[in-house]
């Protein structure tokens, strides 16, 4: 699973996406304690209003999470996390043509967010939860595998590495690997190094330096690092003004190889990388 081309079309549901430019993911996080916008559109005109936002600013996925993957955050129930993307993810795919992506770990909320209307699942967990993995397969949607050593609540405890870009590869091909043996698709997988997840600073800037590994095992990358705690200890800026930061890393991250940016702040990230584009 080494030094294969890049494919240039992701097959989200009933909808397909060139990847033969950059695409922009705006987070649409229904919580009500997500580190940067928790608390923001918990409610379904909130939440709908916000996507046509990011739709209109450029964004061609949208990823609704229902529960928070921050350090310390509280575990949510199945039914709990369903009550807060479901409505949500049932309306916007009513109104808006776009892809929507869920951002679960639950197979039961992956089930139940395909039946609303979702093309893809961007699991923290790389769908290692109980019957993830079927459930997954069984929906028949893109999935995004992202690594994370060891849980959210727990993963900053610490962690330890003897080489992370090997470890976070090897990782990421094993779960890639469990997903073709249960029938989903190679043209259907997207991995994700997991910026901030398990990692210190100076993991995460390697990682980041290194992105030419990953894309040699020939799946498309997301990258996620918008307003991350990495920028702050870099520019030592709060969450709330990190948005030069956050927009230099998106830039970056498609300069390394990235096929999918997962960001806030959607306009600001649109232009940087058609900055990027028109200067590689």
């Amino acid at each position: 699973m080494t030094n294969k081309a890049i494919r240039h079309k992701l097959q989200c549901a009933e909808k397909e996406i060139s990847l033969d430019s950059p695409i922009v993911m705006g987070i649409l996080n229904v919580t009500p304690d997500s580190f940067s916008d928790g608390g923001l559109f918990t409610h379904i005109d909130p939440a709908l209003r916000q996507a046509e936002k990011m739709h209109s600013d450029g964004a061609l996925i949208i990823d609704i999470g229902g529960e928070s993957t921050r350090p310390g955050a509280d575990c949510v129930s199945d039914a709990e996390e369903m009550d807060r993307v479901i409505p949500i993810i049932e309306k916007i795919h009513s109104e808006l043509d776009i892809v929507i992506s869920i951002d679960t770990s639950k197979a039961s909320v992956m089930t139940e967010a395909a039946k609303a209307g979702a093309g893809m699942i961007n699991d923290v967990n790389a769908l290692r939860g109980t019957d993830a993995l079927r459930a997954a397969q069984a929906t028949g949607l893109a999935v995004c595998l992202m690594h994370m050593k060891g849980e959210p609540r727990t993963m900053q405890a610490n962690p330890k590495y003897t080489d992370v870009v090997a470890q976070v590869k090897d990782f990421l091909s094993q779960q890639a690997k469990l997903c073709l043996l249960q029938g989903i698709p190679a043209e259907q997988i997207i991995i994700d190094p997991g910026f901030g997840f398990g990692k210190t600073l100076a993991h995460n800037i390697t990682l980041f330096k290194h992105l030419d590994e990953l894309k040699k095992m020939g799946f498309p990358i997301l990258v996620g690092a918008s307003r991350k705690t990495m920028i702050g200890q870099i520019t030592d800026k709060d969450v709330d003004d990190r948005l030069a930061g956050s927009i230099t890393l998106a830039a970056l991250a498609y300069l390394g190889g990235a096929s999918i940016i997962r960001v806030h702040d959607v306009a600001e990230t649109v232009d940087a990388i058609k900055i990027a584009m028109a200067l590689s």
